[in-house]
């Protein structure tokens, strides 16, 4: 079973410069497990030191929020489509 992941910009650097990839695993945590594996200099941008969500991070399959579907036990099948979307913060006051 493969899902589309897609990348946002600032992670790009740290997985090859891929805009997308297609990834295996039965839930979003596998999924994690694996990027996190295959790309080792994301690992903390994806996840904490005690393997739970990193807080800055939000998922989404099919654009509905993990949090809200299990968080790292969300299913993911076969065609979903998994967006990263690190928060943003900052500026000038």
């Amino acid at each position: 079973m493969s899902a589309l992941l897609r990348i946002p910009t600032v992670l790009r650097p740290s997985m090859g410069g891929a805009t997308t990839l297609q990834v295996e695993g039965d839930t979003i945590g596998d999924v994690l497990g694996q990027l996190s594996r295959e790309y080792p200099a994301v690992k903390t941008q994806l996840l904490n030191d005690d393997g739970s969500l990193h807080r800055f991070l939000n998922v989404y399959i099919n654009d509905d929020d993990v949090r809200y579907l299990g968080g790292l036990d969300a299913p993911v099948k076969s065609n979903d489509e998994i967006t990263l979307l690190p928060a943003v913060a900052g500026g000038a006051a």
